[in-house]
């Protein structure tokens, strides 16, 4: 299953968003990705919930080999830009 496009990502809580207001409701990513995944299962919330475990964990996972991936090039590249022994 692909992930639910949405407009960005959630940034966690914060307190300006404690007063759930009308504004709130329609400009609140953590909503707009519950209802795209929620959608995309026909409405089923368990499934919906597993879908976005497995994305979550998805995206963990490729960030972790992204900056492993990093930094054996940082490694590589202090190596090479060492001074030759004299």
């Amino acid at each position: 299953m692909s992930k639910p496009q949405t407009a960005e990502r959630s940034r966690g809580s914060s307190a300006r968003f404690a007063d759930p207001g009308p504004e709130r409701a329609t400009t609140c990513p953590v909503e707009e990705i519950a209802q795209a995944y929620l959608s995309s299962t026909q409405g089923d919330a368990g499934i919906a919930l597993r879908c976005a475990i497995t994305d979550a964990l998805s995206d963990l996972m490729e960030a972790e080999r992204r900056a492993r991936e990093n930094s054996r090039l940082i490694s590589r590249g202090f190596v090479r830009s060492t001074s030759p022994n004299w």
